[in-house]
């Protein structure tokens, strides 16, 4: 038996934050980010919205990118003192995926943070509150989705919290709120999105309700981004719906190692961290090329490159088809190629290696990796992140 979960409802299309003067309720807290909702008016209008639904609305502001444990704490701790039936969280990842961790401490306050980290183990929320997501960029799709990502900054480590229960109740698509996002950010969320597809599509979990999500998503994203990213609107507005849609697919169908490694290398080094989109899109090429090892995934890789317009006789022709068309578009997108190029090489390589064993570690024990179609030994994570650090050639 398989599981398929989404919002209960899904609104979509320009104008669609208004939906939020129908939901019923006495009070909502609304968690955001550091200020572009609120610089670009959207805070205001959901505010008001709420108000007009007849809501008393408290702010929790200022959610940090690639939220810490000690936010969660305080936001649940703030909801705790407020008692709001809803729960709204606007903007990108970040304030919706804290939002969805404190949503868990409101409701148990005693629950623990490692109690947590184990996949499908939250107890069963909706005790106190209902969650409304509204995302304001094209790439997580933590609006339908049973994932938050946390970061635990003594530990230098991001953990993916994964359960159905966070799924949200309902999530306003509205690609007003996209419109604003900056050329770099519309680059790294939608390669996240684009890697939320493939994996999901190549995903050990995927199924006949997954697929054509993932590869509708997949064809949507190749089309769009790069016009989004160049600023066409029209394009921007459909990268929205895209990267939804990749949520969709990789909540029920889950992930892959790109994600795991993407995790555990996010926050692991001193000069800085890797924007987890950037880190997706320059990974996906490489596990791309270790995964296609497995004949099944060699032939599921094959049926996306054909279903974007690839050519190829056979499926090796295929990936490698499907690995070029990625690495232009990453090009296309002003992505670096590997972690060494990352913001000019921040990263620092003595300290890459010497971080090598416990980061492979790491990753092959993230969530993510039972849901990978190759099960990576020790020696292939480290050998599979030192062809990300020197981008070169996957060949075991």
């Amino acid at each position: 038996m398989a599981r398929f979960t989404l919002p209960r409802d899904l609104y979509h299309g320009k104008g669609s934050l208004a939906e939020l003067k129908n939901l019923k309720g006495k009070k909502a807290i609304i968690v955001v980010g550091g200020g572009s909702m609120k610089r670009f008016g959207f805070l205001d209008k959901a505010e008001a919205y709420l108000k007009e639904a007849g809501m008393e609305v408290r702010l929790f502001e200022n959610v940090e990118p690639d939220p810490s444990v000690e936010t969660v704490m305080r936001g649940a701790a703030a909801m705790r003192e407020f008692e709001p039936d809803w729960i709204v969280a606007m903007g990108g990842g970040s304030p919706i995926d804290a939002a969805k961790a404190m949503w868990a401490f409101y409701e148990y306050p005693d629950t623990t943070f490692q109690q947590l980290i184990t996949p499908f183990s939250f107890p069963t929320l909706r005790q106190k509150a209902r969650f409304c997501a509204i995302p304001s960029t094209s790439g997580t799709a933590t609006e339908v989705t049973a994932f938050s990502v946390i970061t635990d900054y003594a530990k230098g480590i991001k953990y993916p919290l994964a359960d159905f229960n966070i799924t949200p109740d309902v999530a306003i698509v509205d690609p007003e709120l996209a419109e604003t996002m900056p050329p770099k950010l519309t680059a790294h969320t939608g390669m996240d999105a684009m890697t939320h597809a493939v994996e999901a599509y190549v995903s050990t979990l995927h199924c006949t309700y997954t697929d054509p999500l993932a590869l509708h998503a997949i064809k949507m994203i190749h089309n769009d981004l790069i016009k989004s990213y160049n600023g066409d609107l029209e394009a921007r507005d459909r990268m929205h719906d895209a990267q939804c849609l990749a949520g969709m697919a990789f909540s029920n169908a889950l992930l892959g190692i790109v994600h795991s490694m993407a995790h555990k290398t996010g926050a692991a080094y001193t000069g800085g961290h890797i924007v987890h989109g950037c880190a997706n899109a320059m990974y996906l090429p490489k596990v791309i090329k270790y995964n296609a090892q497995v004949p099944e995934a060699a032939r599921r890789y094959g049926e996306i490159a054909r279903f974007i317009g690839l050519e190829g006789s056979s499926d090796a022709q295929l990936v490698d088809a499907l690995i070029a068309e990625l690495k232009a578009m990453n090009k296309a997108l002003n992505i670096p190629s590997c972690i060494k190029e990352y913001e000019g090489g921040i990263i620092d390589e003595q300290e890459f290696n010497d971080k090598l064993p416990s980061v492979a570690a790491l990753a092959i024990g993230d969530a993510c990796t039972g849901s990978n179609p190759r099960q990576p030994s020790q020696e292939e994570m480290e050998k599979l992140l030192k062809c990300c650090y020197y981008d070169t050639e996957v060949d075991f």
